[in-house]
């Protein structure tokens, strides 16, 4: 697998020193107003003023994933990837199982975190950047009843493949089973909601597209599912979703300590994303993707999906010929734009995103850019 990482350091006068527009899935370019909320004084966790901001980022968190006061929002301190194990790792019974849909990195990972907890796991996997099939899933659930959780990606990053969720949704609660989805990468840009899709667990994290910072999480569940938790012997102790739950719930406080002056962002990016609304964040986002996805075809660059399949917010495409994956990523960084390495070994691939506050003006400069990077390159195809 070729390196995530900058295999130099931008050099001096780059645009890095700058503005840098980052068209890497997450962290985000975020607005002013956003990082403004940083600024948040000196605090202590415990006091009224910061167990009131954890209640509306917990209020705000249900209505953006379309849910009511039957629901509930658990805030954590930690990446996406720490909301997901702590639901998985709670949510599923000494003597249940969970189906995993896996069809790229993050499916995968599914399978990899409850494999640590020795949780007994069904593995479907359909390959990567391929569409999940659905019937396949129905005759899954059908032919083994001791499945009681079902494990769903609905935006794969690693390929930028947007799964078929309410299909799936409804084939689940068809069976009777309880699904979790890891809506880190879709919250806030794609169509989702607790009802109509049959979500039972639902994991994000601010700083993708919701368009916050690093460092909190969340997910939000119907309060009788939260309380139900109580049943299921813990297997953690700091990431025991059911502990946070009842601390936040009903103590009014958190059961550790929260990032206050990210939740602080947080709560200023929530009510921007509530304002903007999801249809219409999807379409700043679309239009964005759509720059990018033209721009790199008419040079000649294959993309990674059909259209029905991508998301929003993230296109895999081709490296040009004869461009290693390091010689582009640092030629952009140079120039002020980071884009991201594909996760699956041996493929000749970049990934690029375009969530986050950033504008046509950067995607036309990124073109730019990546026109000047190729061409320091003599004699390699476009």
């Amino acid at each position: 697998m070729e390196s995530f990482m900058s295999s130099s350091p931008a050099p001096a006068g780059s645009r890095l020193q700058g503005r840098v527009v980052l068209m890497n899935p997450g962290p985000v370019n975020v607005s002013e107003e956003v990082r403004a909320a940083l600024s948040l004084p000196d605090l202590c966790h415990r006091e009224p003023e910061a167990l009131a901001l954890m209640q509306r980022i917990r209020r705000k968190t249900v209505l953006l994933c379309g849910g009511d006061e039957s629901h509930a929002a658990v805030m954590l301190a930690g990446s996406g990837t720490t909301a997901l194990e702590a639901t998985l790792s709670s949510i599923v019974p000494r003597d249940g199982r969970l189906l995993v849909i896996d069809n790229g990195h993050y499916g995968e990972r599914l399978s990899r975190i409850v494999s640590v907890h020795g949780i007994s796991c069904a593995r479907l996997e359909f390959g990567w950047g391929r569409p999940v099939d659905v019937t396949a899933v129905d005759r899954a659930l059908a032919e083994d009843p001791s499945i009681t959780h079902v494990g769903l990606v609905h935006h794969e990053t690693s390929t930028g493949m947007l799964n078929q969720l309410r299909e799936i949704g409804a084939v689940v609660a068809r069976h009777g089973r309880s699904l979790a989805v890891d809506a880190i990468s879709s919250l806030g840009a794609e169509e989702l909601d607790l009802a109509a899709d049959h979500i039972d667990w639902c994991v994000g994290t601010a700083n993708k597209c919701l368009e916050g910072f690093p460092g909190v999480s969340f997910v939000v569940a119907p309060r009788e599912r939260l309380a139900g938790l109580a049943d299921v012997p813990a297997r953690t102790f700091s990431l025991d979703l059911h502990r946070h739950f009842v601390t936040q719930e009903h103590d009014g406080a958190p059961a550790f300590t929260l990032p206050l002056q990210v939740m602080a962002a947080f709560d200023t990016a929530l009510d921007l994303a509530l304002r903007e609304g999801t249809s219409r964040r999807h379409a700043r986002y679309t239009a964005l993707a759509e720059r990018i996805r033209a721009g790199l075809t008419e040079r000649g660059l294959a993309l990674r999906l059909p259209a029905a399949h991508r998301a929003s917010s993230l296109t895999g495409v081709a490296l040009p010929d004869g461009l290693t994956y390091e010689e582009l990523h640092d030629g952009l960084k140079a120039e002020g734009f980071v884009v991201y390495s594909t996760q699956e070994n041996g493929a000749r691939e970049f990934r690029i995103a375009n969530m986050g506050q950033l504008t046509e003006e950067d995607i036309t400069g990124f073109l730019a850019a990546f026109d000047r990077v190729v061409d320091k390159h003599p004699g390699e195809g476009r």
